[in-house]
């Protein structure tokens, strides 16, 4: 497998050095992609990254997962219009080790000459002087060359400036393939085309300090069709950690993907084939309200991501909110997964007290909760068939519900219409 060819059909490359391919195609090469430790978790932003490097390994050659542990105490500047808040040490050791437990999912670190490595640049910052740095490293890279590239220029011509902090990034990344480099004969370091500036500051400074040959390659910044930032929902970023984005969430979001965008992030973010996925297109092309591109992404990612059971949970998690589900689903999950189904989605308190001596449909549903505005248009709506409690036609305004009725000893699942749910939480 080519890999610089297999990322050009995908739609992924955006920048080659000259030169690059053609050192790849002669031998298994040592490649790598850095991932700075901001948060405890990575985020599907990062999955291009994380697919990059699965291509790498899969040509062949020997991929290299770097964890910023130091430069996450700088702060890249790139794509950014002011500095961020820098992290105690403590917070970056802990989202470190999260990264890296992340990141061991996607990459074989066992398959022998071209098993994954994964490193962290504390290791060689550590015990790196400043003296030692700026005379082993400032020195070989004018403040001209650095006052060119794009993160650097942007950020001057803005409102907030840059600190010598943030300025000083490009050389720490710099150093970074220089060491790699020279340790661990890391020829090419790859990543998003926002990374161009600094990746070259790479291959020069192993060119001037070493006079040695480094290469660069950077993939595409992925954007939705509709010009909205790529990984945000309403309620803010889609985690790679269940814990933080659960798996039906993780699944949802990519089945809602455009058709436009479903047929360029299914080349991008699964490991199928050219001919596997142009099938896939022409039988979505024949029938688009089946969704067939999207399903297909959905599954593989979320599989990928967290494991087959997730995806199973999270299709009939959609099948009870969507389909004919049974309650015997939510039998199976535990509280604490039964709150991430309805995340989102209106809740209501009610005491448990008061729901032991019975209630009556309407009184439970427009007087203890708001599923209903009144009395009235509660009862118009279950005299027509129009509501159900826990998946089960309510078939009378005075029906009574009470804690025998409780799924876990807590809930009761409100249904008004095929669609609108509402979770009732006795406490």
């Amino acid at each position: 497998m080519n890999f610089v060819e297999e990322l050009r059909w995908r739609g992924m490359l955006h920048d080659i050095m000259p030169g690059t391919e053609d050192e790849l195609n002669k031998q298994m090469t040592s490649g790598y992609i850095g991932f700075d430790p901001t948060a405890d978790s990575l985020h599907v932003g990062h999955l291009t990254q994380i697919m990059t490097l699965i291509h790498f390994q899969r040509a062949g050659h020997r991929p290299v997962a770097l964890v910023g542990g130091a430069t996450g105490m700088v702060g890249d500047p790139s794509g950014k219009s002011a500095e961020r808040n820098l992290l105690s040490e403590e917070i970056l050791n802990h989202n470190v080790k999260c990264l890296e437990h992340q990141l061991k999912k996607f990459l074989d670190f066992n398959c022998g000459a071209n098993s994954a490595e994964m490193v962290n640049n504390y290791d060689w910052f550590k015990n790196f002087t400043f003296l030692d740095f700026i005379r082993d490293v400032g020195k070989h890279l004018t403040v001209n060359y650095m006052m060119a590239k794009d993160s650097v220029k942007k950020r001057l011509e803005g409102d907030t400036g840059m600190s010598f902090t943030e300025f000083s990034y490009q050389l720490v990344q710099g150093y970074d393939f220089y060491y790699l480099w020279k340790e661990r004969n890391c020829q090419v370091q790859m990543g998003g085309s926002d990374q161009w500036g600094n990746i070259v500051t790479g291959t020069e400074l192993i060119r001037r300090k070493a006079a040695g040959t480094a290469y660069a390659i950077t993939t595409q910044l992925i954007k939705k069709a509709d010009g909205t930032k790529f990984g945000k929902t309403e309620s803010g970023a889609v985690w790679l950690d269940p814990a933080k984005t659960s798996p039906y969430k993780f699944y949802q979001f990519w089945l809602n993907t455009t058709d436009s965008d479903a047929k360029s992030w299914i080349r991008i973010f699964t490991l199928k084939s050219q001919p596997e996925i142009e099938q896939l297109e022409n039988e979505h092309d024949e029938a688009p309200h089946l969704r067939i591109l999207q399903k297909a992404l959905a599954e593989e990612i979320t599989i990928r991501t967290h494991s087959d059971d997730a995806l199973q949970t999270a299709l009939k998690t959609s099948e009870f909110l969507f389909g004919n589900g049974s309650l015997e689903f939510l039998q199976s999950l535990s509280e604490t997964e039964i709150m991430e189904v309805f995340e989102g989605l209106p809740q209501f308190k009610i005491s448990k007290d008061e729901l032991a001596a019975g209630i009556t449909a309407t009184d439970l549903l427009a007087e203890k909760t708001a599923v209903f505005p009144s009395k009235g248009e509660a009862r118009k709506m279950i005299t027509g068939g129009g509501v159900s409690v826990n998946k089960e036609k309510v078939p009378d305004p005075v029906q009574l519900f009470s804690s025998a009725n409780l799924i876990k000893g807590k809930f009761l699942v409100a249904q008004k219409g095929k669609k609108n749910y509402f979770l009732i939480i006795a406490g």
